[in-house]
């Protein structure tokens, strides 16, 4: 079984009646419960409106969250490329990969939310252009080329970093992929990761997997190797002790966050006319809401279905308490990803082989005891 990776995709989504400063400080107090259970790494999103989406830079969040944390790496989850200028945004990330001590990952897209964009006066059908040529300067930045480059919306001139990259050659990089197959050419011309969002329904695994069949062609035509250990997939997770229990959990949020989707985000994850949305999460396969046996099967019906992935990432979707929140990451971390990280075979495989040779090394064990045994009686016999 192939290693599989854990992480979550924090966008966050936090319920219009929540307090914004508390909320934000949950969001760190995640990511310090993620790093002492395990996890991986966490991407966090930048959003600009909507009101459901706060942080408007992950690179600040991710700048306070190392400090916080030790081992989890971090990631922006994703920079929409259009809203900044390459030069100065490749320069941010060094400095943050420079500060995290290589934790730090970039993740990029052209910008999720079309009403962020026209904020600032960038049409729709410019983004994933845009993104492109962004894309092509950061990385080219990163290596530590000199680019003077004109466009309809940056003027780059012997634009050139004053740092290297902290990690090299350079920081871990992924490209968002949905429904457009913008992300997965962008992502394979350069060799990059892949980070698919979009659902994990039938339908969209199978789009899932002719997206990764165009990056891996692409990758391949750019003299790049794919590899699926850099694909991460993105889903929907809430588990507890028992289904019910797990079904109770998600009343809190889920609705809310359903709503969101339908009424401000770019698509709907539950269509407008379905009226039991947790009963068509789990029989669309949107969504895994029960036991960690539940997961487990969920996760390998993902892995099968995709052709296989290198991390599974969970959207933090706060459909539970904050309690219950907690206690579903660490239910996954004690008892479903130890099945896809090969760390309990071993030990398996040691309780197995002692149990089975019991009776023999009871026996001898008992006669080396009563040996010395013996053998003292002997001596203070002697000694008499």
């Amino acid at each position: 079984m192939t290693y599989l990776r854990s992480g979550i995709f924090l966008a966050p989504f936090h319920d219009l009646s929540e307090n914004p400063i508390l909320a934000l400080e949950r969001d760190m107090e995640l990511l310090q419960h993620l790093d002492a259970l395990n996890y991986h790494e966490a991407w966090i999103g930048e959003h600009h409106s909507g009101g459901f989406e706060i942080v408007a830079s992950p690179e600040l969040f991710i700048a306070g969250a190392a400090e916080r944390t030790k081992h989890i790496r971090l990631g922006t989850g994703v920079v929409s490329l259009p809203y900044h200028n390459p030069f100065i945004l490749a320069d941010r990330m060094v400095q943050l990969d420079y500060q995290t001590r290589g934790r730090a990952m970039m993740g990029v897209g052209p910008g999720s939310l079309v009403h962020d964009a026209k904020k600032i006066g960038i049409e729709p059908e410019d983004q994933r252009r845009r993104m492109n040529e962004s894309l092509d300067v950061i990385v080219e930045l990163f290596r530590g080329d000199t680019v003077t480059r004109k466009t309809d919306w940056f003027d780059l001139r012997d634009a050139r970093l004053q740092l290297p990259p902290y990690t090299r050659p350079r920081m871990e990089m992924a490209v968002a992929a949905a429904k457009s197959p913008a992300g997965a050419l962008a992502a394979g011309r350069h060799g990059l990761g892949m980070l698919s969002i979009g659902g994990t329904s039938g339908d969209a695994l199978t789009h899932h997997a002719n997206n990764w069949d165009l990056y891996a062609t692409t990758a391949r035509e750019n003299g790049h190797v794919p590899d699926r250990r850099n694909w991460r997939l993105v889903t929907l997770m809430h588990i507890a002790e028992t289904r019910e229990q797990a079904r109770e959990n998600v009343r809190h949020g889920l609705d809310k966050f359903c709503d969101y989707f339908r009424d401000v985000a770019t698509f709907p994850i539950v269509p407008g006319d379905i009226t039991d949305r947790y009963q068509y999460m789990i029989d669309s396969g949107s969504a895994c809401i029960g036991t960690p046996d539940d997961a487990i099967a969920f996760i390998e019906r993902l892995l099968k279905g995709s052709g296989g992935f290198g991390v599974i990432m969970e959207l933090a979707q706060n459909w539970a308490d904050w309690g219950q929140t907690k206690r579903h990451y660490e239910l996954m971390a004690r008892y479903v990803h130890p099945h896809f990280q090969s760390s309990r075979e071993w030990r398996g495989d040691s309780y197995a082989h002692a149990r089975d040779h019991h009776a023999a090394f009871a026996s001898q064990s008992g006669a080396a005891v009563q040996a010395e045994i013996d053998r003292q009686m002997a001596k203070r016999r002697a000694a008499e």
